[in-house]
């Protein structure tokens, strides 16, 4: 019978996640300024029940005092244009907002329909809640899964990645 002495595993149109990560000095005041916001826009930074979580409103990148975040968030974003050989900068944040969940509260699964370009930025991370869950967006994806004997990267419909305070994600 013919066999295949070492097959090709070819990878067709990825999915990737830019992660940067400031460092502590740099983190530092960025994240006490964004507190600072929150806490003026009147977030519930303390108190929350377990199973609840508060979103702000959309428009936080209008905020005068949030605009270096703003264009610091826009920089990041050129940049990972500039690496996938994008030729328009022509590119406008559409929405900015901030999520506060209680400890154990996960942020429901979504998706960014309208934008080529999504993005998250972890001011506040408690042990155990330093993850992010990636699901494969193929709409087959999960109709016809059979079991595994281990999961690897080719095989399973999530990926997860670490995060912590002053992590940037941008992603598809």
């Amino acid at each position: 019978m013919p066999g295949f002495e070492r097959p090709d595993l070819l990878q067709l149109f990825p999915s990737f996640v830019w992660r940067g990560q400031l460092k502590p000095e740099e983190y530092g005041p960025l994240n006490t300024g964004l507190m600072r916001a929150l806490t003026d826009i009147g977030a519930p930074l303390e108190g929350l029940a377990p199973g609840e979580n508060w979103q702000s409103d959309h428009d936080l990148h209008m905020r005068r005092d949030l605009r270096p975040f703003a264009e610091w968030i826009h920089a990041a974003a050129d940049n990972l244009l500039d690496y996938l050989k994008v030729a328009s900068k022509d590119v406008a944040i559409t929405g900015c907002w901030a999520n506060v969940n209680a400890p154990g509260t996960p942020h429901r699964l979504h998706s960014h329909r309208n934008n080529f370009l999504s993005g998250a930025y972890y001011v506040q991370t408690l042990v155990g809640a330093d993850t992010i869950n990636f699901f494969d967006p193929r709409a087959q994806a999960g109709v016809i899964r059979p079991p595994v004997t281990g999961a690897t990267a080719e095989n399973t419909e999530m990926a997860v990645l670490k995060v912590g305070d002053g992590t940037l994600l941008l992603f598809p």
